[in-house]
């Protein structure tokens, strides 16, 4: 009986904590092999749909068990944060997705999850935990699916019934047991306004996103040039993709975020079509400081332009 009342206050604790910290919830889930995942994963691999991503098959088993991350895992603790902006770009511009309006997110989370882990520590005695923010092998929609945080879409990302999906996952993975949340259930019903939408019909089944012809893809993580079949198929996203989760009924109840270090960067956000077109690679560098977009570097925006002129 201790040990459930322990389980409880332990969870309750880092519940709060993770509010206080800034994040949007926090779901928690028994670690162990995501059996479901499996085939799936497989399927997905299998039909070449990584692409150039050539990293998404490695580590096949560590993706699906985060036993084989944190040594005696118990529990993945899920966690969401809001990066929906207030205000957006000039409509005269090249589109660049939301998410990279402010500073990048890995070290904005990592930051946060550090902190909660440390207070975990403190707070509840000696626990071994990672943290993990999108660059290691874990399913991080699965696991947040499974916390009950919200349901895997048919665009294949985390939709929440009160605030959509513009928000980033990231995990905390601790030998420590805690209370489980249950999954909730799926609420995209008939609607297909994310297969309609996407421009490059990447989305080739509900559910299930070929990942390279996804139009972030072609602007972020191919490193070649952009195949000729592809011209004219897309507007003006020159980094990044928002088209699917702009035409999910569920954003209309996204709201802003209250993150500072997410506040858009106000001369990124005012760059017109021309602006965009005469950068220089100076110019650049100071706009991306700290930013998502030094991940495609001056070099790959400018022919991300090229390609959209």
């Amino acid at each position: 009986m201790q040990m459930i009342n322990n389980k409880t206050i332990y969870t309750n604790q880092i519940k709060s904590e993770a509010k206080r910290l800034g994040f949007l919830s926090c779901g928690i889930s028994k670690s162990g092999f995501l059996e479901q995942e499996a085939p799936r994963l497989e399927r997905w691999l299998n039909q070449n749909y990584q692409g150039e991503m050539a990293y998404m098959a490695n580590h096949f088993d560590k993706r699906l068990n985060p036993n084989l991350l944190v040594d005696g895992a118990k529990s993945v603790i899920s966690l969401l944060l809001n990066y929906y902006p207030e205000t957006n770009q000039v409509e005269d511009s090249y589109t660049i997705s939301k998410y990279a309006y402010g500073q990048d997110y890995h070290t904005v989370i990592k930051s946060k999850l550090t902190e909660l882990l440390q207070f975990i520590q403190t707070e509840i005695g000696e626990v071994n935990g990672r943290a993990f923010v999108d660059s290691a092998p874990v399913l991080d929609k699965a696991w947040a699916a499974k916390s009950g945080l919200g349901w895997i879409g048919k665009n294949s990302n985390l939709i929440t019934q009160q605030v959509g999906s513009f928000y980033f996952i990231a995990e905390l993975i601790v030998d420590l047991e805690l209370e489980y949340d249950a999954p909730t259930t799926d609420h995209c019903g008939s609607c297909t306004a994310c297969l309609d939408a996407c421009p490059t019909q990447a989305i080739v089944a509900p559910y299930v996103v070929d990942g390279s012809k996804c139009i972030s893809y072609f602007t972020i993580e191919l490193k070649n040039e952009i195949s000729a079949d592809m011209k004219g198929q897309w507007n003006d996203w020159i980094f990044g993709c928002d088209v699917c989760q702009d035409v999910c009924p569920w954003n209309r109840f996204s709201k802003p975020h209250a993150e500072p270090a997410f506040q858009p960067n106000a001369d990124l956000l005012q760059l017109t079509k021309k602006d965009w077109e005469e950068i220089t690679h100076e110019t650049f560098g100071v706009l991306a400081k700290n930013s998502p977009l030094k991940r495609s570097k001056w070099e790959g925006i400018k022919r991300n332009i090229d390609f959209l002129k």
